[in-house]
């Protein structure tokens, strides 16, 4: 039995070798190390500016301007549905849901942004940018709630790609990420649709409502970054939609 694990072992760090070995470089002890990164510098912290797109405009999250519109979108998702997998809510009243966005709305990380429609100029969803590290170029998007307003429209995929396109082409970052409950199967849909990689699952990461959380990690790095830019600008073009707004061909 002994032997059997220990043989496992080796075969096990064989096949770790030969995977880091594609992309590592070799140091003076003849050991594996990734690559040296001669030109990097810090990313800039994500600043709170709006972001115009073509359908919608995503903006700092404001007490005042956007928690009446969010809480009547929300109101279109009856069932509460929408918060089973978000940490807080559903929210009954107008003042407790004011609450909770008074107390996020002026916090750095997470930097909540409101969604707003840019045709009846109303706020429909809610997104943020967290877990922000400079110094290793990665940010996380997440506390996604998109009310049924903006669900299924161009708007919702132009609000990530709008932040996209800030993450990885204005502020620097090297690595975008997109983090769900592993039960949440809408959200792991949107994030294969919208060109994130799966990464693997961290099992009982979390305890959420009193409930385990296993949570599923997918990311997008800016090696790959031009490519689904060039297919979200083509997705989002006008003439991919017909007179109703059903899309003529699909992101992925």
């Amino acid at each position: 039995m002994g032997r059997d694990i220990a043989r496992k072992y080796r075969e096990g760090l064989r096949r770790i070798r030969y995977v880091a070995s594609v992309t590592a470089e070799l140091n003076s002890l003849g050991q594996s190390v990734g690559e040296e990164l001669h030109t990097w510098a810090d990313a800039q912290f994500p600043s709170p500016e709006t972001i115009i797109g073509r359908y919608c405009r995503v903006e700092r999250l404001d007490p005042d301007r956007h928690t009446s519109d969010l809480f009547d979108a929300n109101i279109a998702d009856p069932t509460g549905a929408n918060w089973t997998y978000l940490p807080y809510g559903p929210f009954s009243t107008l003042d407790e849901y004011r609450a909770w966005v008074v107390g996020v709305a002026s916090a750095k990380d997470p930097m909540f942004f409101a969604i707003v429609d840019v045709q009846t100029e109303q706020a429909v969803g809610v997104a943020s940018l967290l877990r922000t590290s400079t110094a290793d170029g990665s940010t996380e998007v997440g506390h996604i709630n998109f009310s049924p307003l903006l669900q299924r429209t161009p708007m919702s995929t132009e609000s990530i790609y709008l932040l996209m396109t800030k993450v990885f082409d204005t502020w620097g970052y090297r690595r975008f990420e997109w983090k769900c409950n592993a039960l949440n199967a809408p959200s792991m849909a949107a994030a294969h649709r919208l060109g994130f990689t799966f990464e693997g699952t961290h099992r009982r990461a979390k305890v959420v409502k009193g409930r385990n959380r296993d949570t599923a990690w997918f990311s997008i790095t800016d090696e790959e970054w031009p490519t689904i830019k060039q297919r979200f600008e083509r997705w989002l073009d006008l003439t991919n939609f017909d007179e109703a707004g059903r899309q003529l061909a699909r992101l992925r």
